[in-house]
């Protein structure tokens, strides 16, 4: 499919409820083809230093069934406070239509809104530019594990904002 793909059709964002939390692990799951990242989100809603309710988004397909979801929890650079967003999950029937780019939008802005200043990823290099990011060794920011340098992104939220080098410090629950 081309780009033009994500305008098929109109994805509805929201901040996941309760009542969709059986949804969103399943969801979860599939997209990955593991239960792992589902696990995870479980656990960072059960860290209260790392888990904002504001920030776990869900994308209704038009028949109103979860098609994507992304979560931003905060995480640190050295000692600053920063954010993470992971897991990204797009139902593997939905997937190249757009609920990903737009449940990733709408959770960003979100954040943006809450004044988070800088958030991190640890993805696809080809995907999270489309967002802004941009590769987290351009800010001095490095992963404290071995991973390609590439796939650390960064995207500063403000401005105004001058970015601190440092490592970055994932909470517990992503267990590196």
């Amino acid at each position: 499919m081309t780009d033009n793909a994500e305008h098929i059709t109109a994805w509805r964002t929201r901040r996941e409820t309760s009542a969709d939390r059986a949804e969103v692990y399943a969801v979860t799951a599939a997209a990955f083809e593991r239960a792992e990242e589902a696990d995870l989100v479980d656990a960072l809603r059960a860290d209260p230093g790392a888990w904002f309710p504001d920030l776990s988004y869900v994308a209704e397909a038009p028949d109103g069934t979860i098609a994507a979801y992304a979560l931003i929890t905060r995480c640190h650079v050295d000692g600053a406070p920063a954010a993470a967003l992971a897991p990204v999950a797009v139902r593997p029937d939905q997937q190249r239509r757009g609920a990903g780019s737009a449940v990733v939008r709408a959770v960003l802005e979100a954040a943006r809104a809450r004044g988070e200043r800088l958030v991190l990823v640890l993805g696809h290099p080809g995907y999270y530019p489309r967002f802004g990011f941009r590769p987290a060794s351009e800010y001095g920011i490095r992963p404290g594990f071995d991973v390609p340098s590439e796939h650390l992104m960064a995207l500063v939220l403000s401005d105004s904002l001058s970015v601190a080098p440092g490592t970055i410090r994932y909470p517990a629950a992503f267990g590196v």
